[in-house]
């Protein structure tokens, strides 16, 4: 699937099929919850509960399959990367002791890691929902006929979003082929649109197996589940589809409270530490929320999140797993060695080598000297990447030589430099509030996983579904809810 070998996509239609399909949409997407809150500035009475659709592709976004089904077999090594590194106590304190120096967030995660280690684990089931993200990338040099290939963005391992309404959006799609076949009619250049083209996704049922297996082997049929979340969270029917498939499928109860409320709330019982909110006894602990400084606005909110991660309650992720996903990890395991040194199959250990980009240190070190000199001379090659989540963080391209200059090496230290993957354009409607937008668009793969483990026994080591995002070539950034990109489905070629 090279960018110059696609047929011209998405089908050529006309504006009265084009209007007809995005209505067929819309409708299927308010029925069928495909739907978040209306932003804050279009709803007149705080009281009315709004919601609008999340903002999707209007036909699924080609992808090869090839790079598909590699991202779908290395999960389960990450997911298996993620623990052991968590495990690694020496490891993990070799990077936060110098990283937190510099990174004030990392510094109070780092904080609580460590009491939590002096005090003991309370538990040790480890339950990881995680989300690796990918790109297509295809190098400036590269022959126009040259085949992209896959390469990871990040590693998710905190509040990994978008695993209901992403399932929804391939039943969208489903749905407008088999009613309307995108209105393809074989006459059209644009690539056939077939069932079998449109993997199935399973992520809206997934996350919620992966807390139940968790629940069940805390062994408490009265406990419940706390999710923590933000307040006023526009993506809560996200969540909400997680709050579901638990009681529907599995008979749990979920509540949902942020981590002031947790502060406020909770307590810990016995000397196994038990987690009470209230009344119920709390057995698995998944976290929506607490993945950016904004979540911490005061020493509340820290209090909340020591509180938990002091508990017996099974936490996803515990203050160890989230370590691990910071930037700062993903750079270092890019060294030759590293991966080897937690991943013992040769194999194994290559196949997780194969999509990695170039990732840099930007320290004192001599390596990290040599990066920041490489990013002021030729910015338009790499991207600069600090400890946080949510989008919107990243600086890119011309930004880069500004933002150094101004920075101190110890400051320069929070952020690591990754070469820029460039993947090959698109052509797609995006369908945003009502409003449909013809764009060149670039497509990021997301591929859920699930780890459920009690001491070294693993119950729970799979893939779990995928999300697609997508967004205009013209944005750096992917995140649907920080506003940046639309959710989307693939389609395999």
């Amino acid at each position: 699937m090279s960018s110059s070998h696609l047929p011209p996509y998405p089908p050529p239609l006309s504006e009265d099929k084009l209007q007809e399909l995005e209505g067929h949409a819309v409708d299927w997407a308010l029925s069928h919850g495909l739907v978040v809150r209306a932003p804050a500035a279009s709803v007149v009475d705080p009281n009315a509960p709004l919601v609008t659709h999340a903002p999707f592709a209007l036909f699924p976004s080609p992808f090869p399959r090839r790079c598909y089904n590699q991202a779908v077999v290395l999960q389960p090594l990450f997911n298996t990367l993620v623990d052991v590194i968590a495990k690694d106590a020496e490891f993990l304190r070799s990077v936060m002791d110098s990283l937190s120096k510099v990174d004030d967030f990392t510094h109070q995660l780092y904080l609580i890691y460590k009491k939590v280690v002096e005090e003991g684990v309370a538990q040790n089931i480890n339950l990881g929902l995680h989300r690796s993200d990918y790109l297509l990338h295809v190098p400036l040099d590269a022959p126009t006929d040259s085949e992209p290939v896959l390469q990871q963005v990040e590693l998710n391992t905190i509040a990994s979003s978008f695993s209901s309404l992403s399932n929804l959006a391939g039943d969208l799609h489903r749905y407008l082929y088999e009613r309307t076949n995108f209105f393809n009619d074989p006459s059209l250049p644009s690539p056939d649109i077939t069932s079998a083209s449109l993997p199935v996704n399973s992520s809206i049922k997934t996350l919620a197996k992966g807390i139940a297996k968790a629940w069940e082997l805390y062994a408490s049929k009265s406990a419940v589940v706390v999710m923590v979340v933000q307040p006023g969270e526009r993506n809560v029917f996200d969540q909400r589809w997680i709050e579901y498939m638990l009681f529907q499928n599995h008979g749990i109860r979920l509540i949902r409270k942020s981590l002031a409320e947790l502060e406020r709330e909770g307590r810990l019982e016995g000397g196994d530490r038990k987690l009470f909110i209230g009344s119920e006894e709390v057995a698995v602990t998944y976290f929506r929320a607490g993945y950016a400084p904004t979540d911490y606005p005061s020493e509340k909110e820290w209090a909340g999140r020591l509180l938990v991660e002091r508990s017996k309650s099974v936490k996803c992720p515990n203050i160890a797993y989230h370590l691990v996903g910071t930037k700062k990890v993903q750079q270092i395991l890019a060294r030759p060695g590293l991966v080897e040194k937690f991943i013992s199959d040769p194999s194994q250990a290559a196949l997780l080598r194969s999509c990695f980009t170039g990732l840099y240190p930007l320290d004192d070190t001599p390596e990290g000297e040599a990066a920041a000199k490489r990013a002021l001379e030729q910015p338009e090659g790499f991207v600069m990447k600090p400890q946080r989540e949510g989008g919107g963080n990243n600086i890119y391209g011309e930004d880069i030589p500004q933002a150094l200059k101004k920075m101190s090496v110890s400051e320069r230290n929070a952020y690591i430099l990754m070469d820029l993957i460039r993947p090959p354009p698109l052509k797609n409607f995006m369908v945003r509030q009502g409003a449909l937008i013809n764009s060149e668009v670039v497509s990021e793969l997301g591929i859920y996983g699930l780890w459920v483990s009690e001491g070294s026994v693993v119950h729970l080591n799979e893939a779990g579904g995928h999300l697609l995002r997508t967004k205009a070539s013209s944005s750096h950034e992917g995140g649907v809810a920080a506003g940046f990109a639309v959710l989307d489905s693939p389609l395999l070629v």
